[in-house]
């Protein structure tokens, strides 16, 4: 990690126009006499039921009731409670504006081009709201989306938000059984799906799957079809099966929101299920909200003049994040297809044509940019762009390079962490901060968050444990179909007592920023010292001849061994001089115990349906042991590549 210079300074003229600036100054005002970061920070930890209110009233949430007390049984994780005389409605919130300026604007494989103004939304959600009410749908019913990114998923879920009734979603690439491990745990009353979606070039069918889920969860009484392929719809002999445009109708309706409580469920998100059966986690509407709008306002800088993008589908929690941006009145960019379809610009051709001004990516795509050779500072304007997000893993330091170098030099890049556990983040970026090559530029305001040992004592410049070691608003309303919270506490509260253990090995650096590892679960120990795979990684995939790569731990001779997979670009065969330059480059840019007693060479790498790359499900494969559920990966057959190397394991 270099630490002589940031390679990222905000302008004096964006530190002036952030809205974390006008924050500052607003929190100076009423609250607090803070004048930076730092002491914004410290302040939001220090002071919550302040800094929260703070956030309220600067953020302009819309609500009725008694905003007092804001905090209720502070000292207990779980158990406390936040603005508990509240009541509100999510999908107000989010369509707090009503005119012309465009509120959608959406872009897929098929070249399929739509746009939606802020007026046009309130139209469709008032339409869809009053259709679903009349189909019996009431607050605290649940209604689920097997749909693509498109903007009636935006529409669905902001209707059933507006009954106060719990949207859950996942992506039409799910298998049957990961579709009912999920929804069949919430019985959903209405289903949305679309007839087909566009990926890499092809077209795949949706509503064979939807005939399997429908005979597995008998609570859905409607199944409500988007006609998204331009095909004619053939829904006979599908129960309960609807066009989209029947069931909506042409009649305007006027939008209705009913009030919940601050702690009312909203969206009830699936943890990746690699392990089991996934946890159900049950976020809040005002949790939720609060959060959401403190990352993008103040964190993001977002304004209603930008343009705000983030790749994903709506299975992954950065599909909720990226829809509440419609809060601050911006635009939202939605795509549906491959990243890399027709090539490996498709994404950055994409900010160029509709103007994009935050775009979000995952680190994986970053790094597999610069692989391809892709060097947008040459090839694109990127006139609009002024900050670019990164999650799903740690971004590597050289990535860090590839932006500033071949990218654009002035932009902002925050590499951002978290989770679908809190449905945000616990450490991101900031407009008024230097970028340290390496490192997520801060911690989130408002969440004390802290790196620990293994006996809870609290670290700086040392490996531990990412913590919170104070509530905040965004956490768990609980898990589904677990009455005495015992799964939700043993989730995150198990290895110190009132404190949220969050899995993540990680440093506090001396800029009070934060470097992630990798997962907690995943750390390698050979001879008892603990290696965040990540730290492999960063060196291996620097590699020209690597495209990517997975690290387990074996366990061999009363200890553990690391073992190294990788997956080559074509052309290229693992031989004893690539595996000795391999371990070479990770000796000398680590350290001896970093380097891998085995290096193997794979054709595909198994992953989440959410792209994450699973060490778990490769080591249990290669220790013989079964994969607990197949159904939460993306490519399950990969698992076999592993399992036919036992042999070579063996010695």
């Amino acid at each position: 990690m270099n630490t002589s210079r940031p390679v990222w300074e905000p302008s004096k003229e964006r530190v002036e126009r952030a809205n974390l600036s006008r924050f500052i100054r607003f929190v100076q005002q009423n609250h607090a006499e803070v004048t930076d970061y730092p002491g914004l920070y410290d302040f939001s930890v220090r002071e919550p039921e302040d800094f929260w209110r703070a956030v309220w009233e600067f953020c302009g949430i819309r609500a009725s009731g008694e905003f007092e007390p804001v905090l209720v049984d502070g000292d207990k994780m779980p158990g406390a409670r936040w603005f508990p005389g509240v009541r509100l409605n999510f999908a107000q919130n989010l369509l707090r504006h009503k005119d012309d300026r465009v509120a959608l604007i959406t872009r897929n494989e098929w070249g399929d081009k739509r746009e939606f103004t802020y007026t046009q939304l309130h139209e469709e959600v008032g339409k869809l709201g009053a259709a679903l009410r009349e189909a019996g749908v009431k607050a605290g019913d649940r209604v689920a989306g097997f749909m693509p990114n498109i903007p009636e998923t935006v529409i669905a879920m902001l209707a059933a938000a507006s009954l106060g009734a719990i949207w859950s979603s996942c992506s039409p690439d799910f298998g049957i059984n990961g579709v009912v491990d999920r929804f069949g745990q919430i019985a959903p009353k209405v289903l949305f799906t679309a007839d087909a979606y566009p990926y890499g070039g092809k077209t795949f069918d949706c509503l064979g799957k939807i005939r399997d889920v429908l005979a597995k969860i008998p609570s859905i009484e409607k199944l409500v079809v988007v006609p998204y392929s331009g095909a004619a719809l053939k829904l006979d002999g599908i129960a309960g099966a609807v066009a989209w445009p029947d069931f909506v109708g042409a009649e305007p309706c006027e939008l209705e929101f009913t009030p919940t409580a601050f702690d009312h469920p909203l969206y009830v998100m699936y943890s990746s299920g690699t392990t089991g059966v996934p946890k159900c986690i049950v976020h809040g509407a005002g949790g939720t909200l609060i959060q959401h709008l403190k990352e993008l306002v103040l964190h993001t800088d977002l304004k209603r003049e930008d343009r705000i993008f983030y790749y994903t589908t709506c299975g992954w929690m950065m599909w909720n994040w990226l829809v509440s941006s419609l809060a601050v009145g911006a635009t939202l960019v939605l795509y549906d297809g491959s990243p890399s379809h027709p090539d490996a610009e498709a994404l950055w051709d994409l900010i160029d044509e509709v103007g994009i001004s935050v775009f979000g990516t995952s680190a994986k795509w970053i790094a597999a940019s610069e692989k391809a050779g892709v060097k947008p500072r040459e090839s694109h304007k990127l006139t609009t762009l002024k900050t670019i997000l990164s999650t799903g893993s740690p971004l590597a330091d050289e990535s860090f390079d590839y932006v500033y170098r071949d990218v654009k030099e002035r932009v902002l890049l925050a590499s951002i962490s978290g989770g679908t556990d809190i449905i945000s983040c616990f450490a991101l970026g900031s407009p008024l901060l230097p970028v340290w090559r390496g490192e997520l530029q801060c911690r989130g305001l408002g969440l004390k968050v802290e790196i620990l040992d293994d006996d809870g004592k609290p670290l700086r410049g040392e490996k531990g444990e990412l913590a919170c070691t104070a509530p905040f608003p965004c956490m768990p309303v609980g898990f589904w179909n677990d009455a005495d919270g015992s799964k939700y506490k043993n989730a995150y509260f198990s290895k110190v007592e009132n404190v949220w253990c969050h899995g993540d090995h990680a440093l506090l650096t001396e800029h009070d920023g934060i470097v992630i590892y990798g997962r907690s679960d995943a750390v390698l120990n050979p001879g008892g010292v603990r290696i965040g795979t990540a730290e492999i990684y960063r060196q291996v995939e620097q590699l020209p001849e690597v495209l990517e790569s997975i690290a387990v731990g074996q366990e061999w001779h009363n200890d553990v061994r690391v073992v190294l997979f990788v997956r080559l670009r074509e052309g290229f065969t693992l031989d004893d001089a690539l595996s000795e330059k391999i371990k070479k480059h990770i000796r000398a840019n680590t350290t001896p115990r970093h380097v891998p007693a085995k290096i193997l060479q794979v054709a595909d790498i198994p992953r989440t349906i959410s792209g994450k790359i699973t060490e778990i499900a490769v080591r249990e494969a290669i220790h013989g042991r079964p994969v607990k559920n197949t159904d939460a990966l993306a490519n399950p057959q990969a698992l076999q590549l592993f399992e036919a190397l036992r042999p070579q394991l063996a010695n």
